[in-house]
């Protein structure tokens, strides 16, 4: 009994495994997904669809590469760039060992296209792969295998190509395209042109596989700037996963790079400028010769004033009009965030050991609110 007990538990585990296989093993008549959402086709391949750019601009000597997908992490495979040599996007079924070499052989004068046809030479995957290169010299070229679905191909144009796989159709690539051309002679930077290109083909749609997790990347390198790593790349961003991955790429880079654009902003007034005001100066950081702080002026809406605009409109208009001044007059004096209220916030910070590097002069965020407003209402319960 022992014996036939081993013997039907062993039968089941191996049940339970085949299951297993069949769910997992690449189908013979359509593909199956890996673990992080990658399609993989009949012969195990993952099928990385996506679509980038690769680009130069001769007035910095920078080339970048930038991608977005339906898949996450493409930071870690398709987009590479090298200072003075160029720029690769390796997709499709991707090689991610043909950014490195991509790059090589340009770095020794090989023509893209050449590069290119030397890489796919000995490929056996070759018609499931998908590249495009650009050199320092503008010269571009890209790679759309025959087994690439629809609808997948590319475009060059003056310092760039533009490729793609699985899209909703050609006007994705062409509107890379053509939102690159535009950019071209504004002096904005090789960045910002390439990440407002992507952004253009994800809103016409971008990849065709909806409902899958997205991410996007771009790479910049620069002769003239080593970067952190010291490795010509000045810039890097990855979006590893996101919603709308390129409108994130577009905020981190706006923000980090302090971009026209990345916050909004204006002149700075209003009542709780007053009080800013009113605590600094109660604790001797604002206009301490001030023997005391105003009140705020308000234009009188008594009864008795609405009686006077019946009985006396000249004299109401000229009681409003001084209410009007007296107004301006207190927003002028106590109501603007000004270079003297500036220093005296930073004064209040440097005291209280709140000043950190890195901090904008004048910074009032919710540690300093904190801080002020527990020193002023100390005080006021003192009497002082």
């Amino acid at each position: 009994m022992a014996h036939l007990i081993r013997t039907s538990f062993v039968v089941a585990v191996l049940a339970v495994a085949a299951v297993a296989a069949a769910q997992t093993a690449p189908s013979p008549r359509s593909p199956w997904r890996a673990a992080d959402g990658v399609t993989v086709d009949e012969v195990g391949d993952p099928q990385y669809s996506t679509f980038s750019l690769c680009a130069i601009d001769p007035a910095t000597g920078q080339s970048g590469a930038a991608v977005t997908t339906r898949v996450p992490f493409v930071g870690r495979a398709v987009p590479w760039a090298r200072a003075g040599v160029g720029a690769v996007c390796t997709q499709a079924s991707t090689m991610v060992e043909y950014g490195v070499r991509g790059l090589d052989l340009m770095a020794k004068g090989v023509d893209p296209k050449d590069a290119i046809q030397q890489l796919l030479a000995d490929d056996a995957g070759r018609e499931s792969r998908q590249l495009g290169m650009i050199d320092m010299k503008g010269r571009a070229a890209a790679h759309t295998g025959k087994n690439n679905n629809a609808w997948a191909g590319s475009r060059q144009g003056r310092n760039y190509t533009v490729q793609a796989n699985i899209m909703v159709g050609p006007e994705v690539v062409e509107a890379v395209a053509t939102t690159f051309e535009a950019t071209e002679g504004t002096g904005m930077p090789l960045a910002e042109r390439m990440i407002l290109a992507l952004e253009a083909g994800q809103a016409k749609g971008g990849d065709s596989r909806w409902g899958n997790l997205q991410s996007a990347a771009i790479r910049v390198a620069d002769p003239n700037d080593p970067g952190r790593g010291n490795d010509f790349i000045t810039l890097a961003i990855d979006v590893g996963e996101h919603v709308e991955p390129v409108g994130e790429m577009k905020r981190i880079y706006y923000t980090t790079q302090r971009r026209l654009g990345y916050r909004s902003f204006s002149h700075v007034e209003g009542p709780d400028v007053v009080e800013l005001k009113r605590m600094l100066h109660a604790l001797g950081y604002w206009r301490p010769a001030l023997a005391a702080f105003p009140a705020t002026p308000a234009i009188p809406n008594t009864r008795e004033m609405q009686d006077l605009r019946r009985s006396n409109p000249a004299q109401f208009d000229k009681m409003q009009a001084q209410g009007r001044q007296a107004a301006a007059d207190f927003a002028r004096d106590y109501a603007q965030f000004d270079a003297e209220t500036v220093a005296a916030v930073d004064r209040f910070r440097a005291d209280r050991k709140l000043a950190y590097a890195g901090n904008p002069p004048g910074l009032v965020d919710e540690r300093l609110v904190a801080a002020l407003r527990a020193a002023y209402l100390e005080k006021r319960r003192a009497g002082q």
